[in-house]
């Protein structure tokens, strides 16, 4: 018997990493893979228990003051404990054939620039990734041999789509959004929205954040960016169609007037499936489409006052630079200011368009980032002007 394909999950105790534990675990678990590291937050117990599961040679939390807990719920285990960002990067320094990327926002940054460094397959389901750093993460995957795959359901939907596709036929690319939890709202109702009700999706099951920014169109937003990055293609080529069913994941339109689609049940275990037994189709535990139980899909324009977010994702792709940074950081802490409630619903896209006027009498935020620390410190700088925005406008 040859030796087992060696694998790590950053992010394991989210949405994302629950679902690659799942499939890990029905695919053979530790007799078929040998789990390099998982790493989590604040869930140290289910982080323990994954990694007892599949024999992982290392478990890492992000917080430091939880080292002690992950410590004691993996005692006697001979699984190696850690916590805190350096020991993050650590982990990827830990060469492995298949990387998931499953950790939410920048902080995946510099684990996913560390695994590429050792030539692993990287399954990128961070979003973040090629919205700051795009063209760095792609030469990096170029120089080191490595290679990414795209996890989001759009972008695996796109990629399955171009299989054996020259991209200079390709016409167009359409992106498929639910509308989240307030698609059929009146406008009226939008700004007394509660953090409860945005963070009730009526088709995926995901984790609160990713939920909200789905709601608010910025996760559509973001993935507009991805689209332009990854694929390469301009961005008046890139369309967004609201789809309520979310069985419709992404259609690719050629030059002669075709259109190539992929189609599947709301599960992400599809996408991070073919991750990881690409090139081959493994069975995968999904529920099958009943076309005619389904009886209609159905499509339309979203609404531009709806979900300002995606203007602003068209005009970060037409500056590129560094304005996906920017955009990306101003988010996040504009995410965290409604969770908390310090600002309203609304209140997050006027904070991040503020934070880009802001950063545009920059004459370099346009300009191409030479390397990952100065992607970095933009997004600390975002932040902080992102708290201030929010500060001034509590005062006011």
């Amino acid at each position: 018997m040859g030796a087992l394909r060696s694998v790590s999950v950053f992010g394991a105790t989210g949405s994302i990493g629950e679902s690659t534990f799942d499939l890990l675990v029905r695919q053979g678990g530790r007799e078929a893979y040998r789990t390099v590291a998982l790493t989590g937050g604040r869930n140290v117990a289910r982080l323990a228990e994954q990694a007892r599961a599949l024999g992982a040679e290392l478990a890492v939390t992000a917080h430091d003051e939880c080292l002690d807990e992950l410590k004691g719920a993996l005692a006697g285990s001979g699984i190696e404990a850690a916590a805190g960002p350096t020991a993050l990067a650590e982990a990827a320094d830990r060469p492995a054939d298949w990387v998931m990327s499953g950790i939410v926002g920048a902080a995946a940054l510099v684990p996913g620039f560390r695994a590429l460094a050792h030539g692993a397959t990287l399954a990128l389901a961070n979003k973040e990734s090629l919205v700051t750093a795009g063209p760095l993460l792609l030469d990096a995957a170029r120089t080191h041999g490595a290679r990414i795959l795209p996890v989001d359901s759009e972008h695996s939907a796109i990629f399955q789509s171009l299989l054996s596709e020259d991209m200079a036929t390709v016409e167009r690319i359409i992106i498929t959004a639910s509308g989240g939890a307030f698609r059929d709202w009146p406008i009226e109702r939008l700004a007394g929205a509660t953090v409860a009700e945005a963070s009730c999706h009526p088709n995926w099951a995901m984790g609160q954040r990713i939920t909200i920014d789905s709601a608010s169109m910025f996760n559509k937003a973001l993935e507009l960016i991805e689209t332009h990055e990854f694929f390469g293609i301009t961005p008046d080529r890139i369309e967004v169609l609201l789809h309520p069913e979310s069985l419709v994941h992404a259609l690719v339109g050629f030059r002669d007037g075709g259109m190539i689609g992929h189609l599947g049940a709301p599960d992400m275990r599809h996408a991070i499936g073919y991750a990881l037994n690409w090139p081959d189709r493994a069975p995968l535990p999904v529920a099958r489409l009943d076309l005619a139980a389904v009886g209609r899909l159905t499509f339309a324009a979203p609404d531009p006052v709806r979900y300002p977010a995606l203007r602003l994702a068209r005009a970060v792709m037409e500056t590129g630079g560094l304005a996906g940074a920017v955009f990306n950081a101003a988010k996040e802490v504009a995410l965290d200011a409604f969770i908390a409630g310090r600002i309203g619903f609304l209140d997050m896209a006027g904070v991040v368009e503020t934070v880009l006027e802001r950063f545009a009498a920059s004459t370099t935020l346009g300009a191409a980032p030479r390397t990952l620390d100065i992607i970095l410190a933009t997004d600390g700088e975002a932040r902080a002007v992102a708290g201030e925005v929010i500060g001034a406008g509590r005062r006011n």
